[in-house]
């Protein structure tokens, strides 16, 4: 097991900060004809960006709340589907009400698509040995 104590002896590395004058290149993201987001080749499989990928699906979303003082009040169940989805947050819209919430993703626990989820491609290359 590890522990993680603090220390104030310990010193931080000194990271210089990019010169303020050259731009960032920063990914561009688009859509394709259908309307679904395209994202930036390198993106990974977070949960936010898979999220992303099924935006207007039907879904069931579960998420839970640890620090709520009533048991029957720490877990919300939205049958909907996802409007928007950040690094952070995610958008429900719930299909029979029409309202739309604003989850941190830290309570997110999992979705139940009632379709096929979109993903992003596989593309499984062969090793050499």
């Amino acid at each position: 097991m590890v522990q993680y104590y603090w220390n104030p002896n310990f010193q931080q590395p000194n990271f210089q900060q990019p010169n303020s004058q050259q731009p960032i290149p920063m990914p561009t993201q688009g859509t394709t004809p259908s309307g679904r987001p395209v994202l930036p080749i390198g993106e990974t499989s977070y949960i936010e960006n898979i999220l992303r990928l099924n935006i207007g699906e039907p879904g069931i979303f579960h998420f839970s709340f640890t620090h709520t003082v009533g048991e029957a009040l720490n877990v919300r169940n939205i049958t909907g589907s996802v409007e928007e989805a950040g690094r952070d947050h995610v958008i429900v819209k719930e299909e029979a009400t029409g309202h739309q919430f604003l989850f941190p993703m830290i309570y997110f626990d999992y979705a139940e698509f009632l379709g096929q989820v979109n993903y992003f491609p596989q593309n499984m290359q062969q090793r050499q040995i």
